[in-house]
């Protein structure tokens, strides 16, 4: 204990994800490198780890900060436009400074990025540059462990390269994730095992659906009751005061659709369902189809994917 605080002399590695702006996560980075937390912002630091130790030797830990392709590829002089591009060349660099380090020195890299295999949900930010998102798991070789982040859900691609997903559910798409963290315990040889270590669930999601009336009576929702709910009422025609009825038996109701059971739902209801999950160039097609009966052609298609692209460039440059 330490003026009646305990330490755990615990080093904490915090690279920046896709909603982190990176001068204001990495304002006085270096001055709080020196109380063991070490946020890492600058891709020209990615070659740079947190070297931790332990009885077995040294623990090299890369925090490769989120990659936007088109504000590091004239930096690093590369003609590839992509995720994939990027991040081949962030672990070359990664791997060149490992075979500097003693043989002994084992090595982890957490990577924001969409990895193949893993399973997205409605609530991450589309990172899709002319149409690609994603990068393949073959990508991280040459390391004892890939710790990665972006996708809320918690998946193993291999046994050294997993998503341990966010520590609690962001949209209701998440209702049926298990929520915690790979706890990645590294040997004297390497990774030696992994275990997974269940987050607390303050409250869980439900998601439920039928008429108004068979919601409020159906005794087997008992456990929605205590629940963040979205709920979708089929009545054939919309109720009145629906969220009130229902709050009255789920009082954490926070979603209200309506799908009548017989027929189609209302002009824009349509659109608002189907936005989930995929990317802005998506949504303004969804919408001009919506609006004017007719999807895009090819070179309406490859206008709003340019626009959209630029949209997102801006906004992080800007940042």
């Amino acid at each position: 204990a330490r003026g009646g605080r305990i330490v755990v002399g615990v080093g904490v590695v915090i690279p920046r994800g896709t909603q982190e702006p990176p001068p204001r996560l990495g304002f006085a980075a270096d001055l709080i490198d020196s109380a063991g937390v070490h946020l890492r912002t600058d891709p020209a630091q990615v070659d740079v780890p947190v070297v931790l130790a332990d009885r077995h030797g040294d623990v090299a830990v890369y925090g490769v900060p989120y990659l936007e392709p088109d504000l590091v590829r004239a930096g690093w002089q590369l003609e590839a436009r992509s995720h994939q591009g990027v991040l081949d060349e962030a672990m070359r660099r990664v791997r060149a400074d490992l075979a500097r380090r003693p043989a002994t020195t084992r090595s982890l890299v957490m990577a924001h990025a969409f990895v193949t295999g893993g399973e997205p949900s409605d609530s991450e930010r589309d990172i899709s540059v002319g149409g690609v998102s994603n990068v393949a798991v073959s990508t991280f070789a040459g390391v004892d462990y890939a710790a990665l982040g972006h996708l809320h859900g918690r998946s193993t691609l291999a046994d050294s390269v997993r998503y341990s997903g966010s520590p609690l559910a962001y949209s209701f798409s998440e209702a049926r994730h298990r929520k915690g963290s790979w706890l990645v315990d590294l040997g004297k040889p390497g990774l030696r095992d992994v275990s997974f270590v269940d987050a607390p669930v303050p409250r869980p999601l439900a998601v439920i659906s039928g008429t108004v009336d068979a919601l409020l009576s159906d005794r087997s929702l008992a456990g929605a009751e205590s629940a963040w709910v979205q709920a979708t009422i089929t009545d054939a025609r919309r109720p009145g005061q629906a969220m009130e009825r229902l709050r009255a038996r789920f009082p954490h109701c926070l979603v209200l659709r309506f799908e009548p059971a017989a027929g189609s739902s209302p002009s824009g209801e349509v659109t608002q369902r189907s936005v989930g999950g995929v990317g802005d160039a998506d949504v303004v097609a969804a919408f001009f189809a919506e609006i004017r009966g007719a999807g895009l052609d090819h070179d309406e298609a490859a206008l709003v994917g340019a626009a959209c692209d630029a949209s997102r460039l801006s906004e992080d440059a800007a940042r």
